[in-house]
């Protein structure tokens, strides 16, 4: 029986503790969504709030002075309409100047006009960003976030059988959340055949982010949806219809036969794809010519193929690695290629970031590699 109670204590504690979290995600779900959504509180609430904090500024409060009617003008900026927000900062001004006319001499605090002013201006500017979007508060942002979360799923690569390992590094100029380089990945019904395509949307950072978000969702519609030769084709065709004056981007496509490590990699415009003999021990480059994406119509792709054997990799990379201004890209796919060559003396897993770091760890450009290994022991007993 007291083992019987023990065992219960950490169980009954466990529910506990999920009942808590879910009233607390009910909480703030109805904060965010029901009651600052309801504008028509929101408002006389932040206006009542501006007059008491008024009305104990003229009493001489030590805790409040005029100056702290910016908090309400913050507040509104993330809950309120545009012309709410103007609603509240015309009463804003209608207390610092009644404060200011009362004072002893009559005269406008200079610094209090200055402080709330530029207050109202900041938010007014953020507010404006908002109204284009057709969100307010912090929505924006939170779209923006799933977007994200989006964007990192269609990069996700499923789940592979034993004998292959993938590992993937991704990193955007400046340190941004967002990038013009994006992995998309799909595996058919079956299981057998793996298809991965790394794209690089022309630009880089947050002004190719908005494209490789928009572009990310098409392609990986496409993904594993039509015939894999066509797959580039169909992705130039919709890149095309969008008229974007800087829309062209480049990318590889790689098709894998999980079973006999047969492969098919096409390219748009993208980086020579490396692959690993493990019986020489060398990296090799495998060129596979192709117009980029959103260029010209009616393109046909044609594959370079081969075979992965035990111990053999592949390596897909965007040209954020291997490309410099006024440097000879030979020199660029040495680097990548004596980096990869350390994978031997070190694992695999971790490798592709390891690479990444060494050849460009602070280059103000987009850079992804993928790093696709059959591993020699598991293919052996296989």
């Amino acid at each position: 029986m007291m083992a019987t109670a023990a065992m219960d204590r950490p169980a009954a504690r466990s529910r506990d503790a999920a009942r808590r979290r879910s009233r607390m995600w009910a909480a703030r779900f109805w904060i965010r969504h029901r009651l600052l959504a309801a504008e028509a509180l929101v408002l006389p609430a932040l206006l009542a709030l501006t007059a008491v904090l008024g009305v104990l500024a003229h009493l001489h409060n030590p805790w409040v002075q005029t100056s702290m009617v910016t908090l309400p003008l913050l507040l509104g900026g993330f809950t309120l309409t545009f012309t709410s927000q103007l609603v509240l900062l015309a009463a804003a001004a209608v207390v610092v100047l009644a404060d200011s006319a009362t004072m002893n001499p009559s005269r406008p605090d200079p610094g209090t006009v200055l402080l709330v002013g530029l207050t109202a201006l900041v938010v007014l500017v953020m507010s404006r960003e908002r109204v284009r979007l057709g969100v307010r508060g912090t929505r924006g942002e939170s779209m923006l976030f799933d977007l994200r979360e989006r964007l990192q799923a269609q990069g996700r690569v499923p789940r592979l059988p034993n004998g292959w390992e993938v590992d993937v590094a991704l990193k955007s100029a400046g340190g941004q959340s967002f990038a013009g380089d994006f992995l998309i990945a799909a595996r058919s019904e079956q299981g057998g055949v793996l298809q991965l395509g790394l794209v690089d949307v022309s630009g880089k950072g947050l002004e190719a982010g908005t494209r490789a978000l928009a572009l990310s969702g098409a392609f990986g519609g496409l993904l594993g949806s039509v015939p894999a030769a066509e797959f580039l084709a169909s992705a130039n065709r919709y890149l095309l219809r969008q008229g974007w004056e800087e829309g062209f981007a480049t990318a590889v496509h790689l098709v894998l036969d999980l079973e006999s490590g047969e492969f098919e990699c096409y390219s748009a415009g993208h980086p020579p794809v490396a692959r690993l003999n493990a019986g020489a021990g060398e990296w090799e480059l495998a060129e596979t010519p192709g117009p980029v994406l959103g260029v010209l119509p009616e393109v046909v792709y044609e594959p370079c193929r081969g075979r992965l054997d035990p111990g053999d990799a592949l390596l897909l990379y965007t040209d954020g690695l291997v490309e410099r201004p006024g440097r000879d890209l030979s020199v660029g796919l040495d680097r990548l290629l004596g980096a990869a060559q350390t994978l031997h003396t070190k694992s695999f897993p971790g490798g592709a970031m390891r690479i990444v770091d060494t050849v460009a760890r602070s280059v103000n450009d987009d850079r992804a590699l993928v790093l696709l290994c059959r591993d020699a022991l598991v293919s052996a007993e296989a």
